[in-house]
């Protein structure tokens, strides 16, 4: 058996024997008390615009799928080195990839530049930043890309982790994060009061969250951004096997399907930029049930939010389209009872937009905490 795989059956079984001698009969997985479960814990080498802000710690914890079995996930807890408090931040960071290489935990090559900025602000205001790869990512298991309850489960358990590594934090936490970590961020307010157990969520943060898949994914076919498509469909056969990508995609897009193991975002975004639309795609679009399916997984705001929101969006995103998060996403969350704030920042690029707005996000993370 392959050394990964083996190390990772062995912590499932583990896992698997303590959440049947903990769990009641006919209880659910979600609400036992194990996921947040650290499994191993390593001292990990920061970025240069963290290691002088904080310690780092890679571990493995126990995280559950979105049909509540037991899984392995990995990530970093950082800890300020001055000011600390007793709060917590989990930070949900963009698309890297679908291989385990693309784990921002071990490869600071895809710990985007965006999200040390963003990181760096937390730190300075003494919170414990809990950074999740995401199951899937950094483990033998196939990544679950923009599945929002995957996403938000590895997120919630990792503020859990926090708390088991380091017993002066407190039970009141933020979930911040951009893009696939800000459509995660929404999921994990979803779930939050049903999951997150002894914790208590004050509000999650947002930037150019994916959303409304439905809308913008039929329209990728034939441009730059059809690597995202390539990766959602995968995303959804981890957790869907009747989705089978090589039906769907065209024959040379499926003979670009290596770069999705031997790569990560930008080369996978490289491989399929110059594709047409039937070259990507059987027949040049996708099929209804599919999109369909994405609306689903990927799709924020299909249940009520637990604690207040607030979104930021910048008017230049060339990846998640201004006018999906100005327009749908902000009408979907407003219709529930919880606050949502919006924030545009003109001009902002994908990217950009985390940068501009560290310290607004910040100091709202502050409010909320207050």
């Amino acid at each position: 058996m392959n050394p990964a795989l083996k190390r990772h059956a062995a912590l499932i079984l583990a896992a698997l024997l303590a959440v049947s001698a903990v769990l009641l009969p006919g209880r659910p997985a979600l609400a036992g008390p194990l996921s947040g479960t650290v499994l191993s814990s390593a001292t990990a080498t920061l970025p240069s615009e963290l290691a002088p802000l904080a310690t780092g710690k890679r571990i493995s914890y126990l995280s559950t799928t979105v049909k509540e079995l037991p899984i392995t996930a990995t990530g970093l807890i950082l800890t300020p080195k001055t000011g600390k408090n007793n709060k917590i931040v989990v930070w949900g960071h963009g698309t890297t990839g679908l291989a385990d290489q693309c784990a921002p935990s071990t490869s600071q090559a895809v710990f985007w530049p965006e999200a040390r900025a963003a990181i760096a602000e937390l730190l300075r205001r003494g919170w414990t930043v809990a950074a999740p790869d995401y199951p899937g990512l950094g483990t033998a298991l196939p990544h679950p890309y923009l599945i929002g309850g995957s996403e938000a489960r590895s997120m919630i358990d990792s503020a859990k982790a926090a708390r088991n590594l380091d017993a002066t934090l407190g039970t009141q936490y933020v979930i911040d994060g951009h893009s696939q970590g800000g459509q995660g961020a929404l999921f994990a307010n979803e779930i939050a009061s049903a999951y997150d157990g002894p914790l208590v969520l004050r509000g999650t943060a947002a930037i150019a969250p994916v959303s409304n898949a439905d809308l913008f994914a039929p329209l990728i076919p034939g441009t730059p951004a059809q690597g995202y498509l390539v990766m959602a469909l995968y995303g959804l056969q981890a957790v869907d096997p009747t989705v089978v990508p090589a039906t769907i995609l065209a024959a040379p897009a499926r003979q670009k399907t290596g770069v999705l193991q031997s790569g990560c975002l930008n080369e996978i975004l490289a491989a399929y930029a110059g594709l047409t639309a039937s070259q990507l795609l059987v027949g040049g679009a996708l099929p209804a049930s599919v999109v369909t399916k994405l609306s689903h997984y990927v799709n924020p705001g299909q249940a009520a939010p637990s604690a207040p929101i607030l979104l930021v969006q910048g008017t230049d995103d060339e990846a998640v389209p201004y006018v999906i998060t100005a327009g749908p996403l902000v009408t979907e969350l407003s219709a529930y009872s919880q606050p949502v704030q919006f924030i545009q920042i003109d001009g902002a690029t994908h990217d950009g937009a985390v940068f501009q707005s560290t310290t607004t996000v910040a100091n709202w993370i502050a409010g909320r905490f207050a």
